[in-house]
């Protein structure tokens, strides 16, 4: 189906590299053109062909080859739920990290992996935080459908030299004081950065009484790829 009804798509550049065609274009967020989908805040759902030769555009009998099986998709967030702060605003500030390190995905096509980690305790007065940062390795963004934090129960004991660090479902009966209040959510889509306003904060060290915390990340690999590290 081709659409001559409007003209709605405007080329900026193009450039072809060993053999990829990249063309780089604008639009309005929505159109208002029934032929065109609107672009929304979050998540964009997006498919993709490509085939293996150009076509002649001064030959008027040529057309575009089929794509075959040449195709896919992908989710993207195409644009932000709102405008997230750039990393000025927290320079100088002091900051911690929950990594996984040199993580193997599993070569199925589902993954959630849990891990516990502790709260620094270098903080003997209580302090807040005023944003959190969500670092996914550029080569995983295909891998990571959603994380979330959780607060353990202040009551929960662990040995901080073996914190649990596996399969959800092999340390369910560990983490189980550890499923019950979320601190963090993010989603593929979400922003990676967040801010939080001025007037609130999040306690951590001093007298707070979370004391652990568990991440559990799900790892969406359909390709059912092997030997994906992640970090």
């Amino acid at each position: 189906m081709v659409d001559n009804t409007t003209i709605d798509w405007f080329a900026l550049q193009g450039r072809e590299v060993s053999g990829w065609t990249a063309i780089q274009f604008k639009r309005l967020l929505d159109t208002c053109d029934l032929m065109d989908v609107p672009i929304k805040s979050g998540i964009n759902n997006l498919i993709f062909a490509y085939g293996l030769a150009d076509p002649t555009p001064s030959e008027s009998n040529d057309e575009i080859s089929y794509h075959e099986n040449r195709r896919g998709s992908r989710t993207l967030s195409l644009r932000s739920y709102a405008d997230p702060p750039t990393e000025d605003i927290f320079a100088g500030l002091d900051y911690f990290d929950f990594c996984l390190n040199n993580y193997v995905v599993p070569s199925t096509e589902t993954t959630h992996h849990c891990k516990i980690y502790k709260a620094p305790s270098n903080y003997s007065v209580k302090r807040h935080a005023v944003g959190h940062k969500i670092i996914v390795d550029a080569a995983n963004q295909d891998l990571v459908h959603h994380l979330l934090m959780y607060e353990c129960d202040p009551t929960a004991q662990f040995d901080d030299n073996n914190l649990p660090d596996d399969l959800c479902d092999a340390i369910y009966q560990q983490t189980a004081s550890c499923v019950y209040n979320g601190a963090i959510v993010w989603d593929v889509g979400g922003n990676d950065m967040v801010a939080f306003p001025e007037e609130a904060g999040y306690p951590m060290g001093g007298d707070f009484p979370i004391k652990y915390y568990m991440v559990q990340i799900h790892y969406h690999n359909p390709n059912q790829l092997s030997s994906m590290k992640f970090d």
